[in-house]
């Protein structure tokens, strides 16, 4: 009982005192790391404009806050703003990133009003920040803990919704010297979960939450249904099949590149979408494939028939480009986790990736249902697709329908979200 007591003392000091070291670190980072200066650049330029309202057009125009780590979390966050943007186009949308990633591709988003980097957790930043962009609401996603932030909001009485948020019992929530992040747990006025586990993991520490399906399944359907014919691809598809390899990392790349190289199958033609677009990093991809390679960008009506491979340059194409898929790879499953394997399955593609999948529920269970596999190195990527190739031809396979239907079952989210908040807007 005393170790707890002493442990709930120090841990707000223990917080404070790695909340700066992380920003030291990242400064004395910046010289050297591209990522790590524009974080620093961002912020240094960035400037928090307080909205021209007096208290009773406040009353009737709401500032919703949304809070994002990154894009991904962004893509959780864009059917629910979408939706109140419909519904409320009065009200005004304030978007924050912590990542550069996220706030230098959506910084133009057309349903922000404001969008900004959060200023560092401490105290008094909390109190500027929040006295400057006066929200009404406030949602964060997945899994956005700010201590300060948290404790400013609830001392304002402000409704503060944590939501596509996901628990797992080796996070530290649930340890004995959890105490303080418990705390930051109670501050929500509400959270919403992806799945039952979830629920079940509060419950045991006295949180209260609701179940809401992954809002990303809401936004990849609609991002599917909403999107961009692309007459080149289709040209330089053809007659033959499509692998698409999306949100790739070098160490998938490599596997790729070996696999175009060894022209394993005359029969598929090959889609390569980084997860950066580093021009410098595209350009020894290019260098390393043997085959006919173009850039997406050079992409004619002329070349499309006559090259093999595609590597995308571009943001905000991938969605699309997976409708002429046949075969899925989604990136990441090397590094730190899979990505969105959820946009290849909307249009029924089987989905290959690396080991470290775990934290996506999605993708185990999706394994599950036999229309994800796993993979460990380049001899198991070749017999993955054997498996998948001989199944294609079988005159009864499921996999696509169980793969849509997948998708189809998680709808509503949003909308169970929307309908929640909707007293506050």
């Amino acid at each position: 009982m005393f170790t707890q007591r002493l442990v709930q003392t120090l841990s707000p000091i223990i917080y404070e005192i790695v909340i700066r070291f992380y920003w030291l670190s990242i400064f004395i980072a910046a010289p050297f790391n591209k990522k790590a200066w524009m974080w620093v650049k961002g912020r240094r330029n960035a400037k928090i404009t307080p909205p021209l309202i007096d208290e009773a057009e406040l009353a009737k125009v709401k500032r919703i806050w949304f809070h994002c780590a990154s894009l991904g979390e962004f893509e959780q966050a864009r059917p629910l703003i979408e939706k109140i943007k419909r519904f409320h186009p009065q009200h005004k949308i304030i978007l924050s990133f912590f990542s550069p990633s996220g706030f230098e591709i959506r910084k133009n988003y057309e349903y922000a009003d404001e969008v900004y980097y959060l200023p560092m957790d401490t105290k008094s930043n909390a109190r500027k920040f929040i006295s400057k962009v006066r929200p009404s609401v406030v949602l964060f996603v997945k899994y956005e803990f700010w201590f300060h932030y948290l404790s400013e909001l609830k001392s304002r009485r402000i409704p503060t919704i944590l939501f596509s948020s996901v628990f797992r019992r080796d996070q530290i929530f649930f340890e004995w010297y959890g105490t303080f992040f418990v705390e930051m747990l109670q501050m929500f006025t509400k959270i919403f979960v992806q799945n039952i586990e979830s629920k079940r993991l509060l419950e045991i520490i006295g949180v209260d939450s609701e179940m809401a399906y992954d809002t990303r399944f809401d936004r990849v359907y609609d991002a599917a249904e909403k999107r961009n014919t692309l007459p080149l691809v289709a040209k330089f598809k053809g007659n033959l099949k499509i692998f698409i390899a999306g949100s790739t990392w070098k160490k998938d790349e490599k596997l790729i590149t070996q696999l175009i190289n060894d022209n394993t199958s005359e029969n598929y033609k090959y889609i390569v979408a980084p997860h950066e677009i580093d021009l410098d990093r595209i350009r020894e991809l290019k260098k390393d494939i043997q085959a006919p390679c173009l850039f997406f960008s050079e992409l004619t009506d002329a070349n499309a028939e006559s090259t093999q491979v595609i590597i995308v340059d571009s943001i905000g194409q991938l969605v699309s480009l997976y409708a002429y898929g046949n075969i899925a790879y989604v990136g990441g499953g090397f590094n730190a986790g899979v990505h969105n394997v959820l946009e290849p399955v909307v249009y029924g593609l089987p989905v290959i990736f690396g080991p470290y999948y775990q934290k996506s529920i999605e993708a185990s269970k999706l394994i599950s249902i036999a229309v994800a596999f796993s993979i460990f190195s380049y001899k198991d990527l070749l017999a993955r697709l054997r498996v998948i190739m001989e199944r294609n031809r079988q005159p009864e396979d499921n996999g696509a329908k169980l793969s849509q239907k997948f998708v189809i079952d998680r709808l509503g989210g949003s909308v169970k979200i929307y309908s929640s908040i909707s007293k506050w807007l």
